[in-house]
């Protein structure tokens, strides 16, 4: 008999080998007359997010008409752990060649089967004439797709986790040729699925090559391997960016932050966790770098207890980084939760616009480098000492990675009059003072008889 983890794998194998059968068994309306003619597919599992390029040459056929789109399929299960999703298309050639970012969306062709692929449309900058090929580069983004197995594991042992796929490309079309490549952080894999012709060389596993698949062809594959990388998940963040227009902006971001690995089981030794830092805990996280933007001041970072002194300010030109270390190092299911708080120079980042509107222009996402928010919220308002209120824009988004990290600006009406509120009020108080104190000064109090 097996042992109880493997038979818990080939569970998990069989199962998804019933849900890939069903996979392939669903129709989907392919685009008239594409078809690819080669694909090229490179997994990245060398850290906690699953990035995939795609390299597809897709031709249009000689009879068919004009292709505006070019259809991407994904599982159910991608679709829920989908962060993002880009693609590019190579226009010109040798050295005038250049890649053309291109729109996505939702397409309207997807199938009502719960288990069928959904599809997204890439749409073409220019159509697709009969006969003509064109490549494109297709880049996304899986997030929670690595499972932990074992789900628990100590102080001492690496982390070991295994992710799902298909040897070859889930597309609508007939694929003429196709390669996948899988590359892993280090060269310990425990197993990995053959599906001939596969090949390993070292860290990498080649998938293929494969010719002439069938529209929604797919065939699973399962790699379990090491990967001791930081699982950094920050559960919330909420960002307040506020604008003074005496001259600064500060900025204040919440975190709560989980270590999103292997849970940890048995008890926590700092002895050895210090005496032996190549072995043990390899798999926890004792710091992380906060990019910032450039000629930050008025840094802070701190707790519920108070500030934390462990902290490294970097800062040049064009950049500063914040290396912050928790209170303690985080294991798999281990929470924390602080405040970084910085100030920014009004000039550089607040603008005029040529209707007379100011605009902030910041960089959207999460600054902690190579994590995933599972979600963030983004609220900014500009201030002074108002007595009616303040409005303020609030921007929310779920599943965010480091290339959600773009400017994004807000536009507001500013009359610089408002900024004689703050003096003139506190003229008024002053002032206010003084004539009480003047009238307490010339009122008698006393109290006397009466005649």
């Amino acid at each position: 008999m097996l042992p109880l983890s493997l038979r818990t794998l080939a569970t998990r194998t069989l199962l998804l080998l019933v849900i890939a059968s069903a996979v392939s068994c669903s129709s989907l309306p392919p685009e008239d007359g594409i078809r690819v003619v080669s694909a090229e597919k490179r997994i990245d599992l060398t850290g906690p997010i699953v990035k995939v390029f795609l390299t597809l040459k897709v031709e249009n056929a000689p009879t068919a008409s004009e292709a505006s789109r070019v259809l991407l399929a994904f599982t159910p299960t991608e679709v829920q752990h989908l962060s993002i999703v880009k693609a590019t298309r190579a226009e010109g050639k040798h050295k005038k060649k250049a890649f053309v970012p291109l729109s996505i969306e939702a397409s309207e062709l997807a199938t009502t089967a719960p288990d069928a692929p959904r599809l997204y449309s890439v749409l073409l900058s220019t159509p697709l004439k009969p006969g003509d090929a064109t490549t494109l580069e297709v880049l996304y983004m899986l997030t929670h797709s690595l499972e932990p197995f074992p789900a628990e594991i100590s102080q001492s042992e690496s982390q070991l986790v295994y992710y799902r796929d298909s040897a070859v490309l889930l597309s609508p079309y007939h694929v003429l040729e196709q390669v996948t490549y899988i590359k892993m952080p280090s060269n310990r894999i425990e197993s990995f699925t053959r599906v001939d012709p596969t090949t390993r060389a070292g860290s990498e596993v080649k998938y293929g090559t494969y010719n002439n698949q069938m529209p929604n062809s797919y065939l699973p594959i399962l790699v379990h391997y090491e990967n001791n990388r930081p699982f950094a998940v920050v559960e919330e963040l909420v960002r307040k960016v506020e604008i003074s227009h005496w001259g600064n902006i500060q900025i204040t971001e919440q975190y709560k932050l989980k270590h999103g690995g292997a849970r940890h089981k048995g008890v926590f030794s700092r002895l050895e966790y210090q005496s032996r830092p190549s072995v043990s805990g390899a798999s926890s996280f004792k710091n992380l770098l906060v990019r910032l933007p450039p000629r930050v001041h008025s840094v802070y970072y701190r707790d519920e207890i108070g500030n934390i002194s462990s902290s490294h300010l970097r800062t040049d030109s064009h950049k500063s980084e914040l290396e912050i270390e928790p209170r303690y190092p985080l294991f798999g299911g281990w929470h924390c939760t602080f405040t970084v708080g910085y100030g920014l120079p009004l000039q550089d980042f607040v603008f005029e616009s040529v209707d007379g509107r100011r605009y902030i222009n910041l960089t959207f996402g999460c600054p902690l480098l190579d994590t995933v928010v599972d979600d963030l919220t983004v609220k900014t308002s500009y201030s002074y000492l108002d007595v009616v209120g303040r409005t303020t824009v609030v921007l929310k988004k779920k599943n965010v990675v480091g290339e959600h990290n773009v400017p994004f600006q807000v536009y507001y009406e500013f009359n610089p009059i408002f900024m004689l509120a703050e003096p003139l009020m506190l003229i008024s108080a002053v002032l206010l003072f003084f004539v009480a104190f003047i009238a307490y000064l010339h009122m008698d109090l006393s109290i006397r008889k009466s005649s």
